[in-house]
């Protein structure tokens, strides 16, 4: 932990958010690959390889619990809650739908995905009532999604037509963002697009992106958004991971378009981005498998503030704490 102290003093001393880090440290650790996460109260949720499933507290770190979700070695990508369950789907065929009861951890499988082209790539709850998780299209590249309502799975019907080669990436289960009127979904790949659902009619809008795409590993990666308007996209390319060209982007106008941001001047390939709670889209912390990263100007610019590898996915707890998730274990970073 010392050496992120140095990296962050040393490097960015002047920088407001230097001056605003107490502690970061690790909290969990074990022989897992975590890339969902969800903070509810003062827990910490996560799901992740060999079907392991479980939580940490973030007042008492000794207060924690992993379980097993299937006997089967199944790897586990995404996750998500409302008020008393959590709901977590495997990658690959069948695709089981676990929900767990936040008091018991006891669980079930509520739906199941036999087809053989079944790769749930994120999970999203919109509200408590509404959830949305899209796959790996079909072979004809209809857009797959299963929703969530009142309790209940399903399959979501659509009419949206994906391009030859463009799917979307199981890397963080953040490149599904939601709005009181929208739902946005980040694709990648031969093409990587927005896709966004008005949540009152259900029609889909398909927008274009300037983002690093055409190859099988470049595309947006992660996306968020601050109420209707502002978005925030990064990516690039797994394969080559120091490329910084056209790989953030963000949109003032709810995703219609997008301009590129700090191409060129970035930390490179990017799996995961939140917005800072409060901040209305100004402070962001991004991270990707070899750095952790923040804007404090609507993603225009960028520093990075620690080097340390294998973490892929963030959350805020709260607007002083950030959770961070990867290789072997969970960090808290605290700010004052």
């Amino acid at each position: 932990m010392k050496k992120i102290f140095c990296i962050v003093l040393s490097g960015w001393g002047i920088w407001s958010l230097a001056q605003q880090i107490e502690s970061f440290q690790p909290v969990f650790e074990d022989k897992i690959s975590i890339r969902a996460i969800e903070t509810d109260d003062h827990k910490v949720w996560y799901s992740g390889t060999d079907s392991k499933f479980g939580y940490v507290d973030l007042v008492d770190h000794k207060n924690q619990k992993q379980i097993k979700l299937s006997d089967q070695k199944l790897e586990f990508r995404t996750l998500g809650q409302d008020k008393k369950s959590l709901y977590a789907i495997n990658i690959l065929s069948p695709a089981y739908f676990f929900q767990i009861d936040k008091k018991s951890l006891k669980s079930q499988v509520a739906f199941t995905d036999t087809t053989k082209t079944a790769f749930y790539d994120a999970l999203h709850f919109v509200n408590d009532k509404l959830a949305f998780s899209f796959s790996d299209p079909e072979p004809d590249n209809m857009l797959k999604l299963a929703v969530f309502r009142n309790g209940t799975w399903s399959k979501f019907k659509n009419t949206v037509q994906l391009n030859s080669g463009e799917a979307a990436f199981a890397a963080s289960n953040t490149n599904i963002a939601s709005s009181k009127n929208y739902l946005w979904i980040a694709t990648g790949g031969k093409a990587s697009r927005i896709l966004r659902l008005n949540l009152k009619n259900e029609n889909t809008e398909v927008f274009e992106t300037p983002f690093i795409q055409g190859e099988s590993a470049q595309g947006m990666y992660s996306i968020d958004f601050f109420e209707d308007q502002f978005g925030i996209a990064v990516g690039g390319d797994y394969t080559k991971q120091s490329e910084n060209i056209n790989n953030i982007a963000t949109s003032i106008d709810g995703g219609k378009t997008w301009q590129i941001q700090a191409s060129g001047s970035n930390a490179g390939y990017t799996t995961c981005v939140k917005i800072r709670p409060g901040s209305k889209g100004k402070e962001i912390v991004s991270v990707g498998d070899l750095h952790i990263s923040y804007s404090s100007d609507y993603g225009k610019t960028w520093k990075k503030i620690s080097d340390e590898k294998g973490y892929f996915v963030c959350s805020w707890a709260d607007n002083h704490t950030i959770v961070f998730a990867g290789k072997d274990r969970i960090s808290v970073m605290k700010l004052k």
